[in-house]
Formats: structure tokens, C-alpha cells, sequence
């Protein structure tokens, strides 16, 4: 069972969540705390890879002690600062990464980060809630066909965290698909709901994502030597990629929109449509409730009360006529 599997209990009394050696050749070896704290290369090519829980008591001491890695450093490696930033310190390289969430019940805005710091022959990467992105990559070294050295490592682990959020961008645009078909008696209360929430989605995507498009960048071209070119080309090739998901989340948003603007304008044609009724129906018969009131009012006599039944017959008459008048007068004016 490998640490990442430990239970929080265990995880408390060991900061590694898992380690592996890269043998330079795609492959890796499993490694335990011991061993990475004093680990040496055996030979050229290896490169060791730990992956720590960055909210362990006293971690920041170790990477200040063990690793000489300054104190602003040390304190950014394990503070929950989120916001994506990279850059060169001497021959190091330290980045802050986002990834979207995928854990259970998490919402696609809810991202979650990674701290790496890399030296070249070393590659520490932290985290403080799972992050599904080193599995993948530790799932390819331990199937032979992961990264080859530490420029290559961080390349894979960038191109993960990038690939990931192509799903969440496919989700959202899935379910614009659906609501497109929808009409708008189906709940369109319901269906501005959902609408609403894609919107926040791509608003909180483009606003976390962004600041990593400008992190990319500075690893590409501030990476220190040992970050080869061929491990720049592929960092380039992630930039370009993640600029279309960024456009990607604006086509989406606008969609969204459009849509909604679309089931807004329609409920607001229905509304107008019922209000028109209403009112010709209004106009048709208020003449008839006035004149039925005007002979109501029991002032004097009631009119037409001496000609007998006769009255009643009379009065129906005329109302019948009035309306044959208002019917014909409103088709004339088209309004029916």
C-alpha cells in the first residue's frame, strides 16, 4: 500500500504521501521517507520525485534544513497561497499550480493547488487535498512510460493538470447542449438555474486559469539549464493548449448567455402575449359591464322594466349587438 492510501491518522506522523525514483528511462522505483530525506543518485539519470502533504507540522523546517531552501520560498512551498506563479531562484525552479477538482461532491470551481520545487535532480511536489494529477503521472512511471528526468517530470505534471480541465469544459458545454433543446415550458425557473450556474463555472475557471497561462509562460522561458529545450517546446505546447480552453470557457459563457437571453425573451413574449389577451378581452367587455351597471343603478325606475319579459330581451339584444360592433371593429384594426 503506497502512502497516498494512508488514512489521515497516518498521514499526520508522515509527510510523504508517496516517492520514486525515475531511472531515467520512463520507469520508476518506490522509495520511502527515510530513504528520499538522505537519497543520492546511484547513478546518472536518476531523478527522485517525492510527493508531500504540504500542511505537515514542521515540513517547512525540513525544506529550510535539508534542501537549503530559503525561507520565503520554504513558507510559499507550504502556505494554501493558491494563485498560480513560477520562477527561478538560482538553478531551482519553484511554481504554484492549479487544478480543478474532481474529488467527490467538489464543484469544477473549487480548484485546488500544487506546490513544486525542482533543483534539477530532485522534483518535490506538495499538496494538501488529493489531487488526482501525480497519480496519473506515478501511474506512468510505474507502467514504464513516464517522464525521463526532472524537466520532462514537470512538463507531464503541467500537461495533466491542463488536460483535466478539457473535461470540465466538455461537461458544461454538454449540458448547454441539453438546455438548448429544452423549451420553455419545460421549468424555464429550473432551467435559468443551471444557466446561471455555468456562467459562475466559467467566470471562476477563467479567473483561476488565467494567472496559470502567465505561470506557464515564466517556466518556459525563466527555467533554469537543466530544464532542456525539448521540455520548453512541450511547456509551449500546454500554453497553446490551455489558451484554447480559455477561449473555449469565453465561447461557452457567451452561450450561456445567448440562452439565457433566448428563454428570457421568449417567457417574455408568452407574458406579453397573455397580458395582450387580457386586455382585448378587458376591451370587449367593459362597454357591456357599463351598460349592464347603467341599468342596474337603482335610481328611480328601472329602464325597460314596464315593457314586461319583453325588457330582458331587449337589453340581451343590444348587448349582442354591441359586441358583434366590437368584434368587427377589432378585426378591422387587426387587433384579433
Amino acid at each position: 500500500m503506497t502512502n497516498e492510501l494512508l488514512n489521515d491518522d497516518d498521514r499526520r506522523e508522515l509527510p510523504l504521501l508517496f516517492g520514486r525514483v525515475l531511472d531515467g528511462e520512463g520507469g520508476a522505483h518506490e522509495i520511502g521517507w527515510e530513504a528520499a530525506r538522505d537519497w543520492q543518485p546511484a547513478r546518472d539519470g536518476e531523478v527522485l520525485w517525492i510527493h508531500l502533504l504540504r500542511t505537515h507540522p514542521g515540513l517547512e523546517a525540513w525544506l529550510m534544513g535539508e534542501l537549503a531552501i530559503s525561507e520565503p520560498t520554504a513558507e510559499l512551498l507550504t502556505s494554501d497561497a493558491t494563485r498560480p506563479r513560477a520562477f527561478r531562484e538560482g538553478q531551482t525552479l519553484v511554481a504554484t499550480l492549479r487544478g480543478i477538482n474532481f474529488n467527490p461532491g467538489a464543484a469544477p470551481e473549487d480548484m485546488l493547488s500544487m506546490q513544486l520545487w525542482s533543483d534539477g535532480a530532485r522534483v518535490i511536489t506538495l499538496r494538501r487535498d488529493p489531487l488526482q494529477t501525480p497519480r496519473l503521472v506515478r501511474a506512468d512511471l510505474d507502467a514504464g512510460a513516464g517522464p525521463v528526468d526532472a524537466g520532462s517530470l514537470v512538463t507531464a505534471l503541467t500537461e495533466h493538470l491542463i488536460e483535466r480541465m478539457s473535461h470540465a469544459i466538455v461537461d458544461m458545454n454538454a449540458v448547454i447542449d441539453e438546455l438548448e433543446d429544452e423549451t420553455i415550458e419545460s421549468d424555464a425557473v429550473e432551467t435559468l438555474d443551471k444557466i446561471a450556474t455555468i456562467r459562475r463555472n466559467c467566470l471562476a475557471l477563467k479567473r483561476h486559469m488565467s494567472p496559470q497561462h502567465e505561470a506557464l509562460l515564466a517556466i518556459a522561458h525563466g527555467a533554469p539549464g537543466w530544464f532542456e529545450e525539448h521540455d520548453r517546446r512541450e511547456i509551449a505546447e500546454s500554453i497553446a493548449r490551455l489558451r484554447r480552453y480559455l477561449d473555449d470557457l469565453d465561447i461557452s459563457k457567451e452561450s450561456a448567455i445567448v440562452l439565457q437571453d433566448d428563454i428570457r425573451a421568449r417567457a417574455a413574449a408568452n407574458s406579453q402575449r397573455t397580458q395582450y389577451v387580457l386586455a382585448v378581452v378587458a376591451g370587449i367587455f367593459l362597454p357591456l359591464t357599463f351598460i349592464t351597471g347603467l341599468l342596474g343603478i337603482n335610481v328611480g325606475d328601472i329602464p325597460l322594466a314596464e315593457t314586461g319579459s319583453h325588457g330582458f330581451w331587449i337589453i340581451c339584444g343590444l348587448c349582442a349587438g354591441l359586441l358583434v360592433v366590437e368584434v368587427l371593429l377589432l378585426r378591422r384594426l387587426k387587433w384579433v
